[in-house]
């Protein structure tokens, strides 16, 4: 039997192991897939690549990825210790530093010369890589760090102004460098968006319907696990006639899963309707980072 203690250090282990192997596949994508292919990836690291091309085009200087990079991110992390959480920022800011040590140590490596296979495989690897990240509580940086404060402490949804950022540097990036490289480049983010959503849940989120013959039961199995509220209905079923009790509830969806086996555990009868929900307003509970 593992002490607590033990089981401690093996859980901050395996937690750092799952870092290191995300920012080990974003710094592989970027030597391969996204050098080779000439994309400019979105966020802070696109702006840290678009730099280093022009530094060396225009310039004739070779920047360090990491020389530009951790800079940077250190405004974004300010933000991220003061405002979101100082565990969450520090296992980010591991992301940041070891991701770009990496790019610039790790060997540049050419998969294949395809630009659509390169377009696609990239963004499959990134995605991988950034929901690794996302599973063990931090993000990769930089645009990551000011969604999460607009959208968590101020409400706001970022996605336009992170939109608008990328625009621009798909702009600047085509101008200079060409617009078949830039619009490859939207490619690659459409991609990795649509893969984070499909492969992390944490952010999206499912309302339920519960017909159940214990409300006060299941109200307290939503309370406990995800501690969200709900709401009781009173209805009538028109195939027995009978009263019928029915939950309301609005959850993550990572949490679907889990909870619906729990309420059909404690009431087998129970009829459960599970809906993606688009948006929410009001008073809903974000499990806050540490």
């Amino acid at each position: 039997m593992y002490s607590n203690t033990e089981n401690s250090k093996l859980n901050s282990f395996l937690h750092f192991l799952i870092l290191t192997l995300g920012a080990l596949i974003m710094a592989i994508n970027i030597n391969t897939f996204v050098t080779y292919g000439d994309l400019f990836p979105g966020g802070f690291t696109g702006l840290t690549v678009l730099i280093q091309r022009i530094a060396d085009k225009y310039f004739s200087l070779m920047i360090p990825f990491s020389a530009i990079n951790m800079p940077l991110n250190c405004a974004a992390a300010i933000l991220g210790f003061k405002f979101i959480g100082k565990k969450f920022t520090i296992y980010s800011l591991y992301i940041i530093i070891l991701s770009s040590l990496l790019t610039d140590l790790l060997p540049k490596y050419a998969v294949t010369y395809d630009i659509l296979l390169i377009t696609l495989f990239g963004a499959v690897m990134q995605a991988i890589g950034m929901t690794l990240c996302l599973r063990a509580e931090a993000c990769s940086g930089g645009t990551d760090f000011i969604s999460l404060y607009l959208s968590e402490m101020k409400g706001i949804d970022a996605w336009n102004y992170i939109f608008a950022f990328n625009v621009c540097l798909y702009i600047i990036g085509g101008v200079l460098f060409g617009f078949d490289k830039a619009m490859y480049s939207i490619i690659y983010q459409f991609a990795i968006t649509q893969l984070l959503n499909v492969m992390n849940k944490r952010y999206q989120k499912h309302t339920l319907w519960i017909v159940t013959e214990s409300p006060d039961d299941v109200y307290l199995t939503i309370h406990n696990n995800t501690h969200h509220g709900a709401t009781l209905f009173k209805g009538k079923g028109f195939y027995m006639g009978k009263e019928q009790n029915v939950v309301y509830s609005v959850v993550n969806s990572d949490e679907v899963s889990k909870l619906t086996k729990t309420i059909l555990e404690l009431d087998p009868h129970a009829f459960i309707n599970s809906i993606k929900t688009d948006n929410v307003y009001g008073n809903f509970y974000n499990r806050p980072k540490e």
